[in-house]
């Protein structure tokens, strides 16, 4: 992507590749943090050994990773390498849900602020944009802002049994 551009995402194809180039850019760009909003993650790429691997050499003490979904059951159930890779991390990795909002109301999309941002706006046929304009970048900082004021922690990294 060239300064101040917009790409559209039109398959789900073109939105895992998408993500997966929002992880290695975070990394280039050394970003502070990425937040990923999406009611369940069943269709990121969070198991992708490839993603793991980029995620991995992108995160330290110093960086922050978001996370806010509707439920976290389904991201226990698929994304397994990405629930045990943040087992590591949990200390930087901040997962987050809001029990008032209904599923239908979560937006998908990813910010990697000041260095790109992914909309996903059709979650049936893949549609969105991946941006980093300044003012997209903006909008979806206000979205997770809305989202994250209202929500307490959720998805512990390990739960206590009897």
């Amino acid at each position: 992507m060239n300064a101040e551009s917009i790409v559209q995402i039109a398959s789900r194809a073109d939105f895992l590749n998408a993500v997966r180039d929002a992880f290695g850019r975070a990394e280039q760009a050394q970003a502070r943090e990425i937040v990923m909003v999406d009611p369940t993650f069943v269709d990121w790429p969070l198991n992708e050994p490839g993603v793991i691997e980029s995620l991995g050499r992108w995160i330290d003490s110093q960086r922050s990773l978001t996370v806010f979904a509707h439920s976290f059951e389904e991201m226990a159930r698929q994304q397994l390498r990405f629930v045990a890779w943040r087992r590591q991390w949990a200390h930087v990795v901040h997962c987050r849900s809001d029990p008032d909002v209904e599923a239908e109301q979560v937006p998908a999309l990813l910010l990697v602020p000041g260095v790109t941002s992914i909309r996903l706006l059709d979650r049936l046929r893949f549609r969105g944009t991946l941006s980093d304009r300044a003012v997209d970048l903006n909008e979806c900082r206000e979205t997770i802002d809305a989202l994250l004021q209202r929500s307490v922690e959720a998805f512990p990294v390990t739960t206590l049994g009897l």
